[in-house]
């Protein structure tokens, strides 16, 4: 294996969205393969747009009992989108067939992947970060998920550790694959998974070393922004957001954990706001064998200028 790929799966759940294929576009430019894990009426439709766009995707069809057997965390029943949940449980249980102890699963919207290194945001041209991130999480026996945080969160001018611990991960997952929790919950289950490992006294690892540029909630066609936040709020003239498409997913958070999460007005639209203080008496636990050493590894990262296309 070369130490720039990844040691664990890659899977991107998608829906309605084979003219954009974002996440597997910016994979395939950096030689990443991956699977995308798509609805049966829309298998062959993501495999002609693979083989047009020239993807290093595999194609795998979603078995439809998952939806049947997904805890939604509501009382709507299959009279509304269950949301990507079913497919990131049928990702997880395909990883574990295959004999992987981890994978990673990634919403189809991401722009690209980022080092942040003296206080530049540098695209990566390879799967180089996924190996440190992965290795990173190897070191430790109780980190149940990580991830990369996201671009905007992490501003170039402002200090900011290469980690942080037991907060939320969002949108590209490494996941532990032992762990006695699925997906659940209608809507940003994300969320929800991050605080069922928490409060089991697990950890998770948010890395502003590596960042992912993700498009904007609603932005892009097809996926969440058509099965739910279009769906469920109005969009008003001049505006590209549904006023209240993101209440009822917020709603949910609160139903689902009311002990740590609320409701806040964020960036033009409803959020829910997660209390993670009483998270941080988890702490990382080394797995024996591994020796901390004061140095830095690049696993071969250099800077170099890109072409000009």
């Amino acid at each position: 294996m070369k130490l720039n790929s990844p040691q664990f799966p890659l899977y991107i759940p998608s829906k309605g969205r084979t003219e954009s294929m974002i996440t597997s576009r910016f994979l395939s430019s950096i030689n990443v393969p991956h699977h995308i894990v798509v609805e049966p009426q829309e298998v062959q439709a993501y495999r002609d747009a693979v083989k047009r766009l020239n993807l290093q995707a595999e194609i795998i069809q979603l078995d439809l009992t998952y939806k049947g057997k997904y805890e939604l965390c509501d009382n709507l029943g299959m009279t509304r989108s269950t949301g990507p949940g079913p497919a990131r449980n049928f990702a997880w249980d395909h990883s574990i067939a295959n004999g992987f102890p981890f994978h990673w699963v990634m919403d189809d919207n991401i722009n690209d992947f980022r080092r942040l290194n003296q206080n530049r945001k540098i695209k990566v041209n390879d799967g180089t970060i996924f190996r440190c991130m992965e290795d990173f999480v190897l070191r430790y026996s109780n980190v149940a998920m990580a991830g990369p945080n996201y671009e905007m969160f992490a501003p170039a001018k402002q200090k900011s550790p290469p980690f942080i611990t037991n907060t939320r991960i969002y949108s590209c997952n490494l996941i532990m694959n032992e762990l006695p929790f699925r997906w659940r919950g209608r809507y940003n289950e994300d969320t929800i998974l991050s605080l069922d490992i928490l409060k089991a006294g697990l950890c998770t690892v948010q890395f502003n070393a590596f960042l992912q540029k993700k498009r904007a909630t609603q932005t892009v066609k097809g996926g969440n922004t058509k099965e739910f936040y279009h769906a469920e709020g109005t969009v008003q003239e001049g505006q590209k957001y549904a006023d209240t498409g993101t209440l009822k997913k917020s709603e949910m958070q609160v139903n689902v954990h009311p002990d740590v999460i609320g409701l806040t007005w964020h960036y033009g639209r409803i959020h829910h706001h997660v209390d993670y203080r009483p998270f941080k008496r988890n702490k990382l636990k080394l797995r024996n064998g591994n020796d901390l050493k004061d140095a830095t590894n690049n696993y071969g990262m250099v800077l170099k200028t890109r072409p000009k296309p």
